[in-house]
């Protein structure tokens, strides 16, 4: 029996004749991709090789705010400016013990009425801490989480390996231009301002497939893009649950996918929880997202969510550390 994709690719109808002789628009162009999504090849972020569908990584969670709403935002109301960086080279040190793979630092809440940072407080609270985590953990891949080309711009300087932007469906290219200029890897989160849908994955994967086309007319190269469905963002609780159970069809993207959902109000509401309860939720979602092929989880209790996904990675993919 011949093989489908085969004859596809050949121009060949199934079941009948050379339909690529008889007409040649059903073989591809000159030169053109095959069009059909493919497991992503890896992409270096510092000094590391991020190999797509091996397992699922776990990016430890570092707020430098006081306004986290998970509760561990790493700012005092006492602290001087730059305050907080032996907090968080404490607390990244303990997260790569305990089995982070890179570190994502921000410096703005992102949580339903939370207070803007201008630029330049941003740079003052991600900065210093970015340059001393740099310098303790030289091995460790580092993420800056900001909206804010110059707060890009200074965290790359510093040391930051990788861009995590929240609005990455937004129309301003500037951070993808940045990253293309630095040669650096690109997080495009979906995000709006209403949770006004009409068809909810159809337009998830529209718009991150937009971004996508915007990063890539930037200057990066596809390669070297990673999407995120922006669990949280945009979304009422009903979009998130259905985002949950729908994850797989992210992968028509033909992008490597991170995934956030630790400790968020959607886990807290079927739970009814606080946000400091909700550790057993957030690993039953990272047990689903390794099972839907997930690549990357973003969390703030890392040797939980590590011993998860490992055990999920292990049963999914019979990967036996």
């Amino acid at each position: 029996m011949k093989e489908r994709g085969t004859e596809i690719e050949r121009g060949i109808v199934p079941g009948g004749g050379d339909g690529g002789t008889a007409t040649p628009s059903f073989r591809d162009p000159t030169g053109a991709a095959s069009g059909l999504a493919a497991r992503p090849a890896p992409i270096r972020i510092g000094g590391r090789d991020f190999a797509w569908g091996e397992r699922t990584y776990v990016v430890g969670i570092i707020n430098v705010t006081p306004d986290s709403f998970s509760g561990d935002g790493l700012l005092r109301e006492a602290d001087a400016p730059g305050g907080g960086v032996a907090r968080a080279v404490a607390q990244a040190e303990a997260m790569v013990a305990e089995g982070a793979d890179l570190l994502d630092i921000g410096g703005e809440s992102t949580r339903p009425g939370h207070a803007l940072v201008a630029a330049a407080e941003e740079i003052e609270r991600t900065i210093p801490v970015v340059r001393a985590i740099r310098t303790a953990l030289p091995a460790t891949p580092i993420s800056i989480d900001t909206t804010k080309p110059d707060v890009a711009a200074a965290a790359l300087g510093a040391g930051a390996d990788l861009l995590n932007d929240v609005w990455g469906v937004a129309d301003d290219d500037r951070l993808a231009g940045l990253a293309a200029e630095h040669g650096r890897p690109l997080i495009l989160m979906h995000n709006r301002a209403e949770a006004r849908y009409t068809n909810l994955m159809a337009e998830i994967i529209a718009d991150l497939w937009r971004a996508i086309e915007r990063a890539v007319a930037a200057g990066c190269p596809l390669d070297a893009l990673i999407v995120d469905p922006g669990f949280g963002f945009g979304k009422a609780p009903h979009h998130n649950l259905e985002l949950l159970h729908r994850l797989p069809e992210l992968h028509v993207l033909g992008r490597p996918i991170m995934l956030g959902t630790s400790r968020k109000s959607t886990l807290g509401r079927v739970l009814d929880l606080p946000a400091g309860e909700r550790l057993e939720a957030t690993l039953a979602t990272t047990a689903l997202a390794v099972a839907a092929g997930v690549d990357l989880v973003r969390v703030h209790d890392v040797l939980a969510n590590v011993r998860a996904a490992r055990l999920t990675d292990a049963v999914v993919r019979g990967r036996v550390p």
